[in-house]
């Protein structure tokens, strides 16, 4: 009789359950996996005692590493808190709380790394003294100190009351029940039960990512003088649309308004490329809100982090308790621009208020305003608040409990009612989200009610609209191309030197648009054309290797085949809906030798074909900056034999040809070929680890300053998830 049962949920995740010991163990954890096990069924509504509760797992098995395929393998958050409180694990009385506690299994940094970022998932700052260190008086500091307790029932708990736990290291572990488990390789883990084994391979394949929950569809967006397009109105727990979100366009840039799960998804679906990004407003730190935070890493540009230092305090401790960073580091991958609570902030003239919301951890709600012929017009986003019957009940004039003062209330109260053009709020309900009743009154032009899950009910449906994605509200439409503008910038980027009027000669050809999974090039022919991407993702496919890579707008495509009048060697496809520049590959010729560009851009042409051609140049980097990465590396020659020291200052080792191998102190510990690289570590690891190379064929290597790396967050976002995979392979 098979004990064993073993179920692939998606790529990289699996379930594991042993009925007769009540043992159901997720294995791996990505961002929306609580959705996708609703949608398989393992977890569902159950009735018992006349209390309606769910099942659905008691075990998380972790990823050896934090990171695949630039997507995080490890937010444990939302399936814990499926667990404690739609199963009712943690609840008093309940009858699914057995006294059994959820289990966190894996590598002990891991283990420990989700422990600390469940913690400040469930309180963000837990001190005073940490709420005054991000600029809040102290008075200020304990008021929110009360009020945070208030929503902890008086107690803030570390995780390791909630949670058990099992480190996996090189010998087998006892789980409970007469289940183990042990670590067979890298990210295999072998469970055994009555004499029964089965294995689970966590690592996504090359050619694999995490699925998202649910489809989009494709949609044309025309960018207005400012406008509110909405990218998602469910929750957490919604299978069949992202968490509320929003996109904000103010004259041509693009703003973001949290990201959530799956948000490259989302990009896609709107045909917006990751590098057309201005900026994110940061509500929270909830993973509903968060964990899309490292698709904004596969920018070629640092994108500017807007939030009030107390957000900013608390998302950073978030992430640096998953990353065991330092607290600076999210400084590295964005350009950081705080704001100032309760005052109008200019932000490139869109003015901007934060206001602080009640909530357990610290949260802004976000008014944006620009001045128009007849006042302003104003959209009001309320993620995240709190129901006013809520906030009504802790109140007390008791200054030394829990709780707020009536003067608080009245506050949050005022703040929730201001009058906007257009206003979304939270209607999720709870002990820790808003009620569309309290906006009965509002006087606001236009309520879109977002972050729920269920439908809306007939007295909702009176008070507030509801959203679908993609929809566009306009508060301003735009009389301009902004089209245009954006290709003269990319022109003048690429081509510094260039006349202004050959410039302008370029930019009078067609802008052509293409429906999401059109085909521009194809592999093996000579394409006539060279498109200059002006908005949206684009697809190719190399046509000997099968290899796949996204390019985001600022790229040319079908460059040197236009150029040289030769067969493309990849095919390139629309990814979303896309507007390019179709420029004839003939005059572009003309226009390189007519200002004397042909020899030098032929080898820049070269340099930045290898580069895009490799794993960790080849995604989403535009080509303005593979041109100065390639203007800037040394080429050097490494004779068979030739040894020589890496780790001293932050360089990158990329091979072209040949063969290199690493070792630390005289132990051979990698090989790496053409495309590969090395030095990861002196960039963004631990840099006091000094290797040698040596090169075991004659090779051609390109010598890249670390510095040359910084302001590109996909590329040390990379460097950072192969740092940690060479780490644990070397170590398992």
């Amino acid at each position: 009789m098979a004990h064993i049962e073993k179920i692939k949920i998606i790529s990289g995740v699996f379930w594991i359950a042993i009925k007769n010991a009540d043992f159901y163990c997720l294995c791996g954890c990505p961002e929306d996996i609580v959705k996708h096990l609703i949608k398989k069924g393992l977890i569902k509504n159950i009735e018992k005692n006349g209390q309606i509760y769910q099942s659905g797992p008691n075990a998380i098995l972790l990823s050896d590493i934090l990171v695949q395929k630039g997507r995080f393998s490890n937010l444990a958050e939302f399936p814990v808190l499926q667990m404690l409180y739609m199963q009712g694990m943690a609840l008093p009385n309940h009858p699914n709380n057995t006294g059994n506690k959820p289990i966190l299994i894996g590598e002990k940094k891991q283990v420990r790394a989700q422990m600390e970022y469940i913690y400040r998932g469930n309180y963000g700052l837990t001190s005073k003294e940490e709420i005054m260190e991000a600029g809040i008086a102290e008075a200020e500091a304990e008021e929110m100190m009360r009020l945070k307790l208030k929503f902890a029932f008086g107690n803030i708990r570390k995780t390791e009351e909630l949670l058990d736990s099992r480190v996996v290291e090189q010998e087998p572990v006892e789980i409970r029940g007469g289940i183990s488990i042990k670590r067979n390789s890298f990210n295999r883990y072998e469970f055994t039960y009555k004499e029964e084994s089965v294995e689970v391979d966590l690592t996504l394949s090359l050619d694999k990512e995490y699925e998202p929950a649910y489809e989009l569809g494709f949609y044309q967006v025309k960018p207005e003088y400012f406008s509110v397009i909405h990218s998602g109105d469910g929750d957490g727990w919604d299978i069949n649309r992202p968490c509320m979100s929003s996109v904000l366009v103010f004259q041509e840039k693009i703003y973001l308004i949290d990201a959530g799960p799956n948000i490259l998804t989302s990009l896609t679906a709107l045909g917006i490329g990751v590098n057309e990004i201005e900026g994110i407003f940061q509500t929270h730190g909830h993973d509903d809100h968060f964990a899309g935070l490292p698709t904004l890493l596969r920018a070629d540009h640092r994108i500017k982090f807007y939030s009030t230092p107390l957000v900013r305090a608390s998302v950073t401790k978030k992430l640096s308790a998953l990353f065991n960073w330092g607290i600076d580091h999210l400084e590295n991958y964005f350009e950081i621009c705080d704001l100032e609570l309760d005052v109008w902030n200019n932000v490139e003239g869109l003015e901007v208020k934060p206001t602080l919301s009640p909530h357990p951890v610290e949260t802004n709600i976000y008014t944006f305003r620009t001045l128009w012929e007849k006042g302003y017009c104003t959209y009001a986003h309320l993620a995240d608040i709190t129901a006013l019957d809520i906030l009504k009940g802790m109140i007390t004039d008791d200054p030394t409990e829990p709780g707020i003062p009536q003067s608080y209330y009245e506050q949050i109260k005022g703040e929730y009612l201001e009058p906007a053009d257009i206003k979304k709020i939270d209607v999720g309900g709870g002990l820790i989200h808003g009620n569309a009743e309290d906006f009965f009154e509002d006087v606001s032009k236009k309520i879109v009610l977002s972050h729920k899950a269920e439908k809306l009910t007939v007295q909702e449906k009176e008070i507030g609209s509801s959203a679908p994605f993609g929809m566009v509200d306009v508060l301003i439409s735009s009389n301009q191309d902004y089209t245009m503008r954006i290709a003269a910038q990319l022109m003048r980027d690429y081509f510094p030197d260039a006349p202004a009027e050959d410039l302008r000669m370029m930019l009078n050809f067609q802008v052509e648009s293409f429906n999401a999974g059109t085909i521009l090039i194809k592999g093996g022919e000579t394409t006539p054309f060279i498109y200059l991407i002006l908005t949206g993702m684009v697809e190719t496919i190399h046509s000997k290797t099968g290899r796949q890579r996204m390019i985001s707008t600022g790229s040319l495509v079908g460059e040197l085949s236009g150029l040289m009048n030769c067969s493309s060697m990849e095919t390139v496809r629309a990814e979303s809906y896309i507007r390019t520049l179709k420029i004839p590959g003939n005059f572009y010729n003309k226009f390189i030798k007519r200002n004397k560009l042909y020899q030098n851009y032929h080898t820049t042409i070269d340099n930045r074909e290898f580069l895009q051609n490799t794993w960790l140049f080849g995604e989403m980097v535009s080509y303005p900056t593979l041109n100065k990465i390639s203007q800037r590396f040394k080429i050097a020659q490494y004779p068979m034999g030739k040894k020589r020291l890496i780790g001293g200052k932050p360089e990158l080792i990329l091979l072209k040809e040949g063969e290199l191998e690493i070792y630390s102190k005289g132990e051979l510990i990698d090989a790496i070929e053409p495309g590969e690289f090395y030095g990861e570590d002196s960039i963004v690891g631990d840099k006091s680890e000094t290797l040698e190379i040596q090169a075991a064929k004659q090779s051609t290597v390109y010598e890249i300053e670390g510095s040359i790396l910084m302001d590109i967050p996909i590329v040390l976002w990379k460097l950072l998830e192969i740092s940690e995979r060479r780490y644990k392979i070397k170590n398992v």
